[in-house]
């Protein structure tokens, strides 16, 4: 019982396994019961399914909230530490629709039907929680050992977002990504989708022995993955610039990329309506970079301003985009 006392990243073991539980427990109710039959999900279910995972997010952040305040997690500020969560969480939810799209290219390139692509993302918010969690472990050692790397955050957070302002999108090949190329050399594939299975056993054309092969719903799940972590080198700088507490920041992280994985089939039908709010996006990377050096040499923005400036900017680019391209049909966006 000692052991789950112990302090691990600066809080108590026993909080770290109590949230990865409550991670696990829900996505086994998403595999085991609502995904149990492999079948397409609906834009009604998928933002029924979302509203849930929203709420059940809020919930969790008033309780840290209320944690905070109390003094039964720790002698943090309650307001900053739960101010701090709903800002990381609404950074991190926005920031993760233009991953909607990387994610919709992905599935089309691997021609991968909608009935198999829920699995396959609940499968990969499995790899997302390992590979965030080092992230965002790096980071916090980072940040501890060297308070100057904060400084490094914020330059990188202003040049990225006045990047995205700039610099047009270009079209993405899925089939020049390093990725397929270096799993296609190194790896036996299939050439054929088998279900939603990822290795099935398959006649070798040279020997005909049988071997174990990957499928292309495999190959399509870990191509998800690194496009995810390649997303997080924007969205884990941005959350570490409003609090250095590593356990909002891995819990903030974690519970917008749950909901995600349900919101994907909603936003995958409508995501040439949300064209404009990368420009939003820019801004409030801009913002949170320029505000690490303004505490720093003027002083601390209060969160509840931060808060407030991040979600008018976001809630500002959704409706413009919303009402820019009300007459766009996903056949003219495409």
């Amino acid at each position: 019982m000692e052991f789950l006392f112990a302090e691990w990243i600066g809080k108590p073991v026993w909080m770290w396994t109590g949230f990865l539980s409550v991670v696990l427990v829900l996505l086994a109710f998403d595999l085991g019961v609502l995904n149990r039959k492999n079948r397409e999900l609906g834009i009604a279910q998928s933002l029924w399914l979302s509203t849930f995972y929203i709420g059940f997010a809020c919930v969790y952040g008033v309780g840290i909230w209320w944690a905070y305040e109390t003094g039964r997690l720790t002698t943090s500020d309650g307001t900053h530490a739960g101010i701090a969560y709903f800002t990381g969480f609404f950074i991190e939810k926005a920031l993760s629709i233009d991953n909607v799209f990387v994610i919709s290219l992905i599935f089309s390139y691997f021609a991968i039907p909608r009935k198999y692509q829920y699995r396959a993302l609940v499968w990969g918010i499995i790899g997302v929680i390992v590979l965030r969690g080092i992230m965002i472990g790096l980071g916090a050692a980072l940040v501890q050992q060297y308070a100057w790397v904060l400084y490094i955050f914020g330059a990188f957070l202003i040049v990225t977002g006045i990047k995205m302002l700039v610099v047009p999108e270009g079209e993405q090949d899925i089939s020049q990504n390093p990725v397929v190329k270096f799993m296609r050399r190194h790896m036996r594939v299939s050439d054929t989708l088998h279900g939603q299975k990822f290795f099935v056993r398959e006649a070798d054309p040279k020997t005909g022995r049988m071997v174990r092969v990957a499928t292309p719903l495999f190959l399509a799940l870990v191509v998800i993955n690194i496009a995810d972590l390649i997303f997080a080198v924007d969205s884990v700088p941005a959350i570490f610039a409003i609090t250095t507490d590593t356990f909002i920041v891995y819990t903030a992280n974690i519970m917008a990329i749950l909901g995600l994985r349900a919101l994907y089939f909603a936003l995958a039908a409508m995501v040439h309506r949300f064209h404009y709010l990368k420009y939003a996006l820019a801004l409030v990377l801009v913002f949170i970079g320029a505000k690490i050096f303004w505490n720093q040499i003027v002083g601390k923005v209060d969160p509840a301003i931060s808060l407030g400036v991040t979600m008018a900017m976001i809630t500002g680019g959704v409706l413009f985009s919303l009402w820019k391209t009300r007459r766009d049909s996903p056949q003219a966006a495409a």
